[in-house]
């Protein structure tokens, strides 16, 4: 099958394919599971990929990972990885679409908490079920070696638990046979099918700050007979907020505290209080630097009420980097697929990826891919007249339009002949 050809039939096969991608997609996010409890999602995952007489499923890695292994029947030793995430997310949905999710997880640490896939996983996972469809039937013209990475965590488990890429990788989910190139791509809010990439750091790097402040418990009424640690707290939270005023003002970077456990009641001053956050630069070598400062403040807070101040960084991710050899060798292909008018550049976000733990290793590329009713305008993104307007990932009303599907469908099919046939390759 010549090129041209090739190309019609991901398209033919895609489109055959789009009612299932809606369903599979809606299901999905009628069902959410959070990070490391993904179970079912992984079950139908896995009886989608069996179903279509790959080589090899492999499941059960790092947690509840799936890896699909499919051979061309041609000869080549390119070998490429196709992969999207399929965790949710602790978020009580408000998009207002007829598929919402009311999960409820009741058993998650911490919680309960209701479920929701907020960030798009599920477009992400429907999207490679669709491609692995349409690939599977071009077996036959496909030289080389396709792995459909399915990856469990990507939103990072609970403390304590290992997961995610980092895990996946350690336990040789894509050894055999390693690949000449990773790709994938996050749904964010864009116009639909606008690819927004970088050449360089794509997402941030990001690592995950656990501090705990030690007082003493008393009743509320005597302070003076305790060391309240929630003081402490407040200060460590808003001096957060001043940490800018040390890095160059040219190298984005946020630190953000997203949840305070406290350790007591209304009427007593607690033991302890646990500020749990995260640390994001989009210059990997700020991280350091960021990390003292931020133990520098924490303990100097602490000094001065008379506490102590315990600091880690229990999870920590690289930043996504796109290797501009690996951005131009793919242009085109991104072009076939969604056009030239519908590719931007985009700045280094702070968003973060664990996808890095791939992509750097193995070579490829990530790229972000507009899911919304929103418009390209001059001045930037706008929502569209009539539409529900731009929602940002995280957000309990984040929404993806179901027309996106088959574009991510055929951009990890494209892509894949592309890379198998040496058409995507970084110049030398």
């Amino acid at each position: 099958m010549n090129d041209s050809a090739i190309y019609d039939r991901i398209d033919e096969l895609t489109a055959a394919v789009s009612d299932r991608m809606t369903d599979w997609r809606h299901d999905l996010h009628r069902h959410p599971e959070l990070s490391n409890r993904e179970v079912e999602t992984a079950r139908k995952i896995t009886a989608h990929l069996r179903s279509l007489g790959l080589d090899d499923v492999r499941t059960g890695i790092a947690g509840h990972g799936v890896v699909g292994v499919l051979k061309g029947a041609n000869p080549g030793d390119r070998v490429i990885a196709l992969r999207a995430d399929f965790d949710a997310l602790p978020v009580k949905e408000t998009s207002g679409v007829d598929f919402a999710s009311t999960v409820v997880d009741e058993d998650y640490p911490g919680g309960p908490f209701p479920v929701a896939h907020a960030c798009g996983h599920d477009c992400h996972t429907a999207m490679l079920m669709g491609a692995a469809s349409v690939l599977a039937q071009l077996k036959t013209d496909l030289p080389g070696t396709v792995l459909f990475v399915f990856q469990p965590a990507e939103e990072g488990p609970p403390i304590g638990e290992a997961g995610g890429a980092a895990r996946m990788e350690a336990e040789g989910a894509l050894a055999d046979p390693s690949p000449t190139m990773v790709y994938g791509h996050h749904v964010g809010p864009l116009p639909v099918g606008v690819i927004a990439y970088n050449e360089g750091n794509q997402y941030a790097a990001s690592c995950t700050v656990r501090i705990l402040i030690r007082g003493k418990q008393v009743h509320g009424s005597t302070p003076w007979e305790g060391i309240d640690p929630l003081p402490v707290a407040a200060e460590i939270i808003s001096g957060c907020g001043q940490l800018y005023r040390q890095f160059p003002a040219a190298d984005p970077f946020t630190v953000t505290i997203g949840h305070v456990e406290d350790v007591g009641r209304f009427n007593i001053i607690g033991e302890s209080v646990t500020l749990l956050g995260t640390i994001r630069s989009t210059v990997e070598a700020d991280m350091a630097g960021l990390k003292e400062a931020m133990r520098r403040m924490a303990d100097g807070y602490a000094q001065a009420h008379g506490t102590t101040m315990e600091m880690d960084f229990p999870a920590e991710v690289p930043a996504v980097h796109n290797e501009p050899a690996w951005v131009q060798a793919a242009l085109p292909s991104l072009k076939r697929v969604v056009g030239e008018d519908h590719l931007i550049t985009m700045q280094p976000g702070l968003g973060y990826d664990d996808v890095s733990v791939f992509v750097n290793k193995y070579g490829g590329l990530y790229v972000g891919l507009g899911c919304q009713g929103v418009e390209l305008t001059a001045t930037g993104v706008e929502p569209a007249p009539g539409g529900p307007g731009m929602v940002f990932n995280h957000n309990p009303a984040f929404y993806a339009e179901d027309a996106v599907l088959p574009i991510g469908a055929r951009l990890h099919a494209t892509v894949a002949v592309d890379h198998l046939a040496g058409r995507i390759e970084p110049a030398a």
